[in-house]
């Protein structure tokens, strides 16, 4: 899924996680290595979110509770919110990390957005103005507020009080 530059242990690695209150993510992915349409091929099992390694990204998976939903972003090419997913699994060991500090959450695909809805559109619309891609784009998994989900699904053609697997 996500690959990151590897982070030493900080304050972020002790900072015990806070969940979102909204229940909303957004998870960044490079198409080429994990796109959504790869996602939606594996149905219903959905897929560990494994490979981050950065600790305020792997706390957020931490913070995750099943049915959760988050975005699914290209990263890299297209930079586009392409998807709806929902947590399906609570975080738990990444199998491919030997060290046991990281962690992951399975995700199962719910929806594409009919429209994508791109980073530059969101850097440009002053309702999304204090989210975290907008601030933050290089966090591969990371917290939406509520607003910020509804706009954009708006953007992107879906009503939010619909998405449900």
């Amino acid at each position: 899924m996500a690959t990151e530059k590897k982070t030493s242990p900080t304050k972020a690695e002790k900072t015990p996680p806070k969940p979102a209150p909204s229940g909303f993510w957004l998870f960044k992915s490079e198409p080429d290595v994990f796109s959504y349409e790869m996602l939606v091929s594996r149905g219903a099992k959905g897929e560990p979110w494994d490979g981050v390694r950065n600790f305020q990204a792997r706390n957020n998976m931490v913070a995750m509770k099943v049915g959760d939903l988050g975005f699914f972003y290209h990263s890299n090419e297209g930079k586009d919110v392409v998807g709806i997913v929902e947590v399906i699994a609570l975080a738990h060991q990444d199998a491919k990390d030997n060290t046991g500090k990281w962690k992951c959450v399975d995700v199962k695909a719910v929806c594409a957005l009919p429209k994508p809805y791109s980073l530059d559109a969101a850097k440009a619309n002053p309702k999304l103005a204090k989210m975290v891609l907008v601030n933050n784009s290089r966090l591969s998994v990371q917290p939406v507020a509520a607003d910020e989900w509804a706009e954009i699904c708006r953007q992107g053609g879906i009503d939010p009080k619909k998405i449900r697997s």
